[in-house]
């Protein structure tokens, strides 16, 4: 299988008020196409600031990234912010509450000149009804949605750039179970329908564990260890991965809850 994206002994180092700190250090691995790769690690890790460098909003201060064989620009165009496309945290302050939840979506239809004029309405709409919400939510604002809803419109969004690769950044850490379970189940769905590739930041082993194909873990700014998720899990080999699992109860009844619903039909009753 062909690497879609190569992360090459990457490092960055922040000026924290005159004195350098190292996010980042000699950081290397790949990300397949199709696959969902989750970056795990706690607060402090790295895994968001290899997540904001992969999107081009930080600049590596050393190594390189190549994106289908080509080398990220710290200066990126427009037709790869197209192709990689991030799905926030908090789904309520990444939608301005000022737009539409049509007119959120078509802006990204606008920017990236997709499609015609007269075809972005109705594409706008096409997009609610794949993220299982009713085309006519276009006309309603952010804060008269819940937020497994808003959620759903930023996944949307995301999807109308034609986007090859999401980073998805915690998108299901504000919501409650229910609401997460079916936001994953719609994830997955539309992974497998569209052949989109993932990168899943998260702190939360469940997910990991029901999501992902691969397992990326971070301490301090250094990946210490990448496998696939049952053999991870089945035998982790750092020390840190292996506090990381025992710290957290992965065979919960949460996390066979999580399981289960994941096998139901999608529900977007929110």
């Amino acid at each position: 299988m062909k690497p879609l994206l190569q992360v090459f002994e990457v490092s960055k180092t922040f000026d924290a008020g005159g004195k350098p700190v190292r996010a980042l250090d000699g950081v290397s691995f790949s990300v397949f196409a199709g696959e969902c790769l989750a970056i795990v690690g706690e607060s402090g890790s790295g895994k968001s600031t290899i997540a904001n460098i992969v999107l081009g909003i930080y600049q590596p201060t050393s190594g390189a990234l190549l994106f289908q064989d080509k080398e990220l620009p710290d200066v990126r165009p427009l037709a790869l912010k197209q192709a990689i496309q991030l799905v926030q945290q908090n789904p309520l302050s990444s939608l301005n509450p000022r737009r539409s939840v049509g007119a959120s979506i078509r802006l990204a239809l606008d920017v990236h000149g997709i499609g015609d004029r007269a075809g972005r309405k109705a594409r706008v709409g096409e997009l609610l009804e794949e993220v299982g919400l009713p085309a006519d939510y276009a006309s309603r604002s952010p804060a008269a949605l819940s937020g497994g809803q808003r959620q759903r419109v930023a996944i949307a969004r995301a999807l109308a750039c034609r986007s090859e690769l999401l980073v998805l950044d915690e998108p299901t850490s504000a919501l409650d179970v229910l609401v997460q379970a079916r936001v994953l189940k719609l994830l997955v769905d539309i992974r497998e329908a569209r052949r989109l590739t993932y990168i899943f930041i998260t702190h939360d082993l469940a997910v990991v564990r029901n999501i992902a194909d691969r397992v990326a873990v971070f301490e301090k700014g250094r990946l210490v260890e990448i496998a696939p998720t049952a053999e991870l899990f089945a035998d982790p080999t750092h020390p840190y991965t292996r506090r990381l699992i025992s710290a957290v109860p992965v065979t919960s009844r949460r996390e066979a809850e999580l399981r289960d619903r994941l096998q139901e039909p999608l529900d977007a009753d929110l």
